[in-house]
């Protein structure tokens, strides 16, 4: 069939290449057409989600489209009438603003909410902003916003949900354009050794562009009916950019080998899609059955990023067996003009990886036996792994947003605490209805005795009123209600929600703030509501806990489903599940290594970033999704040529060294390429696409070298023939099928 597929390639090149051009037109189009990129992680399916999202919809002021303005002075103070007036005059364009919903400063609010807009030290003030749209929609104006506020006498910084996702949204893009600066000229010096002609060097780049810009377009196509995170274009980006100039890199070396044999360009053609296009078919596969393992995790944006990686995946192999083969059948014979003699060499040879093989494969025990330990032990870290969701922390230190959360944290009195936003929901409305009243404060009473609650913020905030003259207070027109009473409903009570504010000093993240969510939850709600506890500290606990349970189902599908696609691709019962146990090891040395670098801060300084002492629980899913199936890659394109020289020569061993041969100098290469361009990434400034982009490219170092070229030929050797058994009727089945290949 592969085989088939090249001579038809050939037979129609030019129509191939156009139909790519215009695809590539079309995907530019649409990925120069952008769309809504989220940040937020909550689950919205979970409790703490479900809280957010009636939070957003009936206390907007409190839900997530809002900024905090910080006001600062050397010289003056905040009870200054310079002070005062500077603010006022900074603050006048967005009270003007249709589309701003209000703005709060210490002069106009409450005493009790003016207290906490002031600094300690008294020359620091903050001002709420709550915009009328949802965070989706102000985020296109924020910017706009930010700009209109301007003072020549205060310093004036900015953060808070809209500020923190703006600033993720511009750095996210800076790390992009940084990456591909760096990581597509290394990826053409790379090429040029591998290849040693120019024109050869130039196709895997080509096919790259085009896979990446086919990704973006589905990824931002994807926006329009899910929600797709900020981070999918930087991580379809790394991905594409990798499977694609490895994929392209297997194709034309594999047709230029067959030239190099006396092959017509026609007949090199279809033996390089036969053999390699049928390898990278195989790995894409794999790669895409990683990445929709993410799929489990339905809710959150990691589905939608397992969506837009398959697609970036898919795209790759289309464009390797498409594209790149009729650019191959124009060529011909040209793909090794501009030779570089030092680097040029002959893709027939044979040296150093038949060498290497035969060795390993003498002493197969004296290799396996260190080289396992030694990835191991470069695991271990995993054992101590921490997870809690990243925030603003994930921000460099000179984002304006992480720089203003700092000081608000450090310089305002109870800015630095941690809420737990409890919701009494009562779903056919009226929450102050007089007959709930007692049961509101007495819930309010038990929240107030759960260990680490500090205070509860409520509309009924004075323990001098009882409930029935609260119940006469809530009778009367709100006109005549006294003015904090006012303030706090406006604040607090919805169509069908009570919200009480729980202040507790535990840490987010920390266990005690994940066992006071567990604790509030435990309490009885009032008669005829539900209780629903959100805030951070909640949608950090749900998110652990939803990924905890969601990842032995995930992996247990990519686990099954890349058996499968591996038998089909081999006709073997044991080396799928040899594979699999190879590719656990490469990325256990990665997660190790992830755990004692960006939790426990090991190279921080260097690498610059600030630890935090624990991972977001997202990245071990995006990173073993990923790293699976790419892992994976570099097994299907060894194995498939070694079964090929396996037919051939009918020798365990000499198959072994001979694919190896064949295959060792490209996934080295290709490897190389593959690590350059994820180390670009780690140049990011976003800490958790730094974490991604070293530990993907440490995971390829450690799989292509130690991996491939020692553990595999080595337990390939210990196994002998057993590497191409299977079951009877499965080996039927295979035969049957005709899936041998070429």
């Amino acid at each position: 069939m592969f085989s088939a597929w090249g001579h038809v390639v050939y037979r129609f090149r030019w129509l191939v290449l156009a139909v790519s051009l215009v695809l590539l037109a079309a995907s530019a189009y649409v990925a120069s057409r952008g769309g809504p990129l989220e940040s937020g992680s909550f689950i919205q399916t979970a409790e703490a989600g479900r809280a957010a999202k009636l939070i957003e919809q009936e206390l907007p002021r409190a839900g997530g489209s809002t900024f905090t303005l910080v006001f600062s002075s050397t010289t003056l103070s905040a009870a200054d009438p310079a002070f005062q007036k500077a603010v006022a005059d900074a603050v006048a364009p967005l009270r003007a603003d249709r589309r701003v919903d209000m703005v709060q400063t210490p002069y106009d609010a409450s005493p009790a909410a003016a207290a906490a807009l002031v600094s300690g030290d008294g020359r620091s003030v903050a001002v709420s902003v709550a915009v009328k749209d949802d965070i989706g929609t102000a985020l296109g104006y924020y910017q706009e916003l930010r700009d209109s506020v301007r003072s020549d006498a205060l310093a004036v910084q900015a953060t808070g949900v809209l500020a923190i996702d703006r600033d993720f949204n511009d750095i996210l893009q800076q790390d992009l354009r940084r990456a591909e600066t760096v990581s597509l000229p290394l990826a053409l010096l790379l090429l040029l050794v591998v290849f040693g002609t120019v024109v050869a060097a130039l196709l895997p780049l080509g096919v790259g562009i085009f896979a990446v810009l086919g990704g973006v377009a589905g990824m931002y196509a994807l926006t329009r009916v899910t929600t797709v995170s900020v981070f999918a274009e930087n991580v379809i980006t790394l991905i594409g950019l990798g499977v694609a100039i490895d994929y392209s890199l297997f194709v034309a070396n594999r047709f230029r080998e067959e030239l190099h044999r006396g092959r017509t360009t026609e007949d090199a053609v279809a033996t390089a899609v036969a053999t390699s296009g049928r390898a990278i078919t195989f790995s894409g596969l794999t790669v895409a059955i990683g990445l929709t393992g993410m799929l489990w995790y339905e809710g959150t944006y990691l589905s939608s990023m397992g969506l837009a990686g398959s697609i970036v995946v898919a795209a790759a192999v289309f464009y390797g067996l498409t594209f790149l083969p009729a650019l191959l059948s124009v060529i011909g014979k040209r793909v090794d003009l501009v030779r570089i003699p030092i680097l040029a060499s002959d893709p027939t040879g044979r040296g150093l990886w038949h060498a290497l093989a035969t060795t390993v494969m003498r002493r197969p025990f004296l290799v396996l036996v260190p080289v396992v330990a030694l990835i191991l032990l470069v695991g271990s870290p995993f054992l101590g792994l921490r997870l809690a969701l990243g925030s603003v922390d994930m921000l460099p230190k000179r984002a304006e947003s992480r720089a203003a959360y700092e000081k608000l944290t450090a310089d305002f009195p109870g800015a630095g605490q941690n809420n737990a936003n409890v919701l009494a929901y009562f779903p056919d409305g009226s929450p102050l209805a007089p007959s709930r009243i007692p049961d509101l404060i007495d819930l309010q009473k038990r929240l107030e005795g759960v260990r680490g609650v500090q205070t509860v913020q409520s509309p009924f905030a004075d323990p001098r009123v009882t409930p029935q003259q609260y119940a006469q207070l809530f009778a009367l027109p709100r006109e005549q209600w006294p003015p904090e009473l006012r303030a706090a409903v406006t604040q607090l009570v919805g169509e069908r929600i009570v919200l009480f504010s729980v202040v507790t000093s535990d840490k987010y993240g920390s266990d005690a703030a994940r066992q006071l969510v567990r604790d509030i939850r435990a309490l009885a709600p009032p008669a005829g509501a539900e209780l629903l506890v959100g805030g951070f500290a909640a949608i950090d606990l749900d998110t652990v806990d939803f990924i905890a349970e969601r990842t032995p189902l995930a992996i247990g599908y990519i686990v099954a489903a890349t058996i499968l696609v591996l038998f089909l691709l081999l006709g073997s019962a044991v080396l799928p599940l040899k594979a699999v146990v190879m590719n656990l090891l490469s990325i256990s040395a990665s997660f190790g290594a992830l755990v004692w670098v960006f939790q426990e801060g090991n190279l921080s300084e260097q690498l610059g970033f600030v630890a935090s002492g624990s991972l977001d629980p997202t990245l071990p899913v995006i990173m073993f999704a990923t790293l699976f199936g790419l892992s994976m890659d570099y097994e299907v394109l060894l194995l498939s040529r070694i079964q090929e020289e396996y037919a051939r020569l009918g020798d365990n061993t000499a198959a072994v060294a001979e694919g190896l041969e064949r295959s060792g100098r490209l996934i080295t290469g290709a490897a190389a390429i593959m690590v350059a361009v994820f180390a670009a990434f780690g140049l990011a400034e976003i800490v958790i696409i730094k974490a991604i982009g070293l530990g993907m490219a440490l995971a390829v170092a450690i799989d292509a070298t130690l991996v491939r070229a020692l553990v595999v030929p080595a337990t390939m050797r210990l196994l002998g023939r057993w590497n191409w058994w299977a079951p009877g009727p499965l080996a039927r089945l295979y035969r049957r099928a005709g899936l041998g290949g070429s």
